[in-house]
């Protein structure tokens, strides 16, 4: 495995008749508060090398936030969209990732003809056998996009495209960033639960502040959350 990532696999994309490829992460989506976040970043054949990019697990904050506008300025094109914790609690944490992931796209200025997700399990395109995107979830989301990216537009899954590919880790630090900032706005309304340091993920002040306080309107209710009972 390289020991950064590269654009070779985007590379083989566009010389395959791809004319703009995408990378795709997501952020938070194990977190037990606040929003599931995925970042977009668009190459195209003029697109070379981006030093310095990694996963954003990878990175320290400091060197995340120096990064975001180096890769703004070299991406193509770039977005980052959100699905809230009250729309995961009402359609469940992969309808929320295809939702956040919808909005990303939808803000880019033209679509792409490619996209390489991280991992192996497509949370892009909508389920064959009942779309968790049908009226009542539209309507409940308020949200007028399509169900899933266009027919015609490939989704390549590869697993730990976060480490090897460019366009896949440059979009993991606008999520992350961008994410971490929300998290952080959230601690100064809800600050006994830690956010600006556990960006809603389940550390033991977190899970302390659930057990003492219970959850805010930013929990993810419909989750096994530390200390609350079901009802």
């Amino acid at each position: 495995m390289p020991t950064s990532p590269s654009l070779r696999v985007e590379r083989a994309l566009l010389r395959a008749g791809a004319t703009l490829v995408c990378g795709m992460d997501e952020v938070g989506r194990g977190a037990l508060s606040g929003p599931v976040t995925v970042g977009v970043v668009v190459v195209d054949d003029r697109s070379r090398s981006l030093a310095g990019v990694r996963d954003s697990k990878l990175l320290t904050p400091h060197v995340r936030e120096e990064l975001v506008p180096v890769i703004r300025r070299w991406a193509v094109d770039w977005a980052v969209g959100h699905a809230t914790a009250a729309e995961i609690d009402r359609s469940g944490i992969v309808a929320g990732l295809r939702l956040a992931g919808l909005r990303a796209l939808s803000s880019l200025r033209a679509a792409p003809d490619a996209i390489v997700l991280d991992g192996s399990h497509d949370w892009l395109s909508a389920p064959v056998q009942g779309s968790l995107f049908d009226e009542q979830d539209r309507e409940a989301m308020s949200t007028d996009l399509p169900a899933s990216v266009p027919p015609d537009v490939a989704i390549h899954m590869r697993v730990k495209a976060d480490l090897t590919c460019t366009s896949v880790a440059a979009a993991s630090i606008l999520a992350k960033v961008e994410r971490d900032a929300h998290m952080r706005d959230l601690h100064r309304r809800y600050p006994d639960y830690g956010w600006a340091e556990n960006k809603g993920y389940a550390s033991p002040d977190h899970r302390d502040a659930l057990e003492q306080l219970g959850p805010s309107v930013e929990h993810r209710r419909s989750w096994r959350l530390p200390g609350v009972r079901e009802h």
